[in-house]
């Protein structure tokens, strides 16, 4: 799946959302491999006030935060943009196939973000906009067992969330391969929807 990666604007531009040109200034410094950056740096990079990170986010961990997000609503408009066919098993490993893709286009800055995910923060994480994506995968739960169909979907969002975000702290570890992410990701992934449906082959 080819994709054109879209560059925000300079996060200096003037006109731009506070809290916007804060999280694209924090994204500009990762990309120059500066993972270490100070709020200060961040202001800079900003053409902020030392004081607005601060006050838009309160810390830097919730600006890793914002920056999670972020890969997750690209990957959710990845997905709809493909329109996948097949059943809910299928549909959602191609999400997982989407969601590789996308922590795999920028590795350096997605290890990062994800490496401050477990630090604690006073606002919501982003476990709800992950479990919207893999909700949104699965559906209805066609090719679910009907028995379990209705369990499934109130419990699987959750479980593949969590599943993925097992696999991207090995591969943040550096203890799994960019060339074995998705695999990985899709066996996990398979391992879960098994228990709700018939699996041959896939």
């Amino acid at each position: 799946m080819a994709h054109n990666k879209t560059k925000p604007a300079s996060p200096a531009a003037r006109g731009e959302p506070i809290r916007q040109r804060v999280i694209d200034a924090a994204e500009h410094l990762l990309r120059q491999d500066k993972a270490d950056f100070s709020m200060r740096d961040l202001a800079a990079e900003a053409g902020v006030s030392f004081a607005t990170p601060f006050n838009q986010f309160g810390s830097k961990a919730a600006i890793m935060q914002a920056l999670s997000a972020r890969r997750i609503d690209e990957m959710e408009s990845r997905y709809l943009s493909i329109q996948p066919s097949g059943d809910a098993c299928n549909r959602t490993l191609v999400a997982v196939d989407v969601a590789v893709e996308v922590m795999l286009e920028e590795a350096v800055v997605n290890r990062s973000v994800m490496g401050w995910l477990g630090t604690p923060v006073a606002v919501a994480g982003t476990l709800p906009r992950s479990m919207a994506l893999w909700a949104l995968a699965l559906g209805e739960g066609d090719g679910l067992a009907a028995d379990r169909r209705a369990d499934a979907l109130s419990r699987l969002p959750r479980q593949l969330a969590f599943t993925f975000r097992g696999v991207l702290s090995f591969w943040t570890a550096g203890e799994l391969a960019d060339e074995d992410l998705c695999a990985d990701a899709r066996g996990a992934a398979a391992a879960l929807l098994g228990s709700f449906a018939e699996w041959r082959g896939r």
